[in-house]
């Protein structure tokens, strides 16, 4: 079990130290030898844990995602938040990794593009985009659902909503990976005014007033 164990934690740790050889190098200058370099070990050592640059990379994307659903759903399960302020705090949270990670962004995008020149590469990356998108889509639904039955956020249609909230977030990472902005701050304004529209339109109207 302590071997498991081991195998594991340094398989982490490869993939957090490979991720910044992409960043600094691009995936086609990031070379096994490097990835191996940085992490102190051997390429026949490296070759016990993933088989090709590719499984690399795409592990410490997936590594990485996945210390952000944590968070999320440490930000879903907060009973000290509003639904409003849970949906609000999971976009930031969204927006902020991005803007954290902009250069990795810019990595990926050459990344899509270099897999893209193969139709059967093309068809893979298609696959596993259409997975993340409907994942995260799905999480931002079923919070505006929870805010909604609770009575916090407006009753209108949950495609709309999450249209809006997901095309906030493509534009971020078009800003960041494609303009090449340092931050997004004008989409997370955005995203501010329309939790506040949707948690306001909620409210009962006080009578006499306006």
């Amino acid at each position: 079990m302590a071997i498991v164990v081991e195998h594991e934690k340094r398989r982490r740790e490869i993939l957090e130290k490979a991720l910044d050889v992409f960043v600094e190098e691009g995936f086609e200058n990031a070379t096994y030898q490097k990835i191996a370099d940085r992490c102190g070990i051997t390429r026949t050592t490296l070759y016990i844990y993933f088989r090709n640059k590719r499984e690399v990379f795409n592990f410490s994307i997936k590594q990485l995602l996945g210390r952000v659903e944590d968070k999320i759903l440490r930000v879903r399960k907060n009973t000290a938040l509003s639904h409003p302020e849970k949906l609000k705090e999971t976009v930031f949270l969204i927006l902020q990794t991005l803007e954290e990670n902009g250069k990795l962004l810019q990595v990926i995008l050459d990344y899509l593009l270099y897999l893209s020149r193969s139709t059967a590469s093309s068809e893979i990356i298609d696959t596993r985009l259409r997975r993340r998108t409907i994942k995260l889509r799905h999480i931002l639904a079923t919070m505006v659902i929870d805010g909604m039955k609770a009575g916090e956020l407006k009753k209108i249609d949950v495609r709309t909503v999450d249209d809006i909230f997901y095309g906030l977030i493509e534009t971020a990472i078009f800003h960041l990976a494609v303009l090449k902005r340092p931050s997004v701050e004008t989409v997370k304004n955005t995203v501010a005014l329309m939790v506040e529209l949707l948690a306001d339109a909620a409210c009962p109207a006080v009578p006499g007033k306006e």
